[in-house]
């Protein structure tokens, strides 16, 4: 999931394949074996890591949605005094991250949130929107013209942007991930600052969630 510099476990091995797999060719499109063989062990091998492909499902966009604010939060908590500009670019840069390094769980979570058991697809709404709310306090501290709900709606706006990396076309027309990265900066910075020009009548709040489509 997240990049990381320590060897993944066998459990995360088979997290990070089973996105893969499930991104390129849908949840029902992709067998405990094949999720198997990606990480070198046999189908049934994968019941003593998860009881099924449902539970990965919920561990992966369950998961990613935890990240995202233990993240923010540790930005936040990192910040230490060091000013909302700087928290902001931060938060920016955490979220770049993801959006270059975890796309599978991107596609996955457009495609499949729906297939999550009632309780867990709340649990990932609730991550989402304390995630959001986390922006939207730093925001309103970089652009203090921006009601609470005009802040809300930029925020949701630059995650729709950051999350369009799936569909940003091959790997090889893009100019590297730096590059890219710096790119996503910028709009996203320029989105906020956009948005604090723009009349406040004209701001339709949005709702959508954190992740993919945000």
């Amino acid at each position: 999931m997240a990049t990381r510099t320590d060897a993944p476990t066998r459990r995360e091995q088979i997290l990070r394949e089973a996105a893969r797999l499930f991104a390129e060719r849908g949840f029902h499109g992709v067998g405990v074996d094949e999720i198997g063989a990606a990480v070198g062990i046999s189908g049934p091998g994968l019941y003593r890591h998860f009881a099924g492909k449902d539970a990965m499902l919920a561990e992966l966009l369950v998961g990613i949605s935890g990240q995202l604010l233990t993240g923010g939060r540790l930005r936040v908590a990192e910040a230490d005094g060091g000013g909302a500009e700087t928290l902001l670019d931060s938060l920016i840069e955490g979220h770049i991250d993801f959006a270059l390094d975890d796309r599978p769980l991107i596609t996955l979570h457009d495609r499949e949130l729906d297939r999550l058991r009632d309780s867990d697809r709340k649990l990932v709404r609730q991550l989402q929107r304390q995630y959001v709310e986390l922006w939207v306090e730093v925001v309103r501290d970089v652009y203090p013209e921006l009601t609470e709900p005009a802040a809300r709606s930029a925020v949701h706006s630059v995650f729709g942007l950051l999350n369009s990396t799936p569909h940003l076309g091959r790997p090889g027309a893009l100019p590297g991930r730096a590059g890219t990265a710096e790119l996503l900066h910028r709009m996203a910075r320029g989105a906020f600052g956009a948005a604090a020009t723009v009349p406040e009548a004209a701001i339709v709040v949005s709702e959508a969630p954190v992740a993919p489509g945000a």
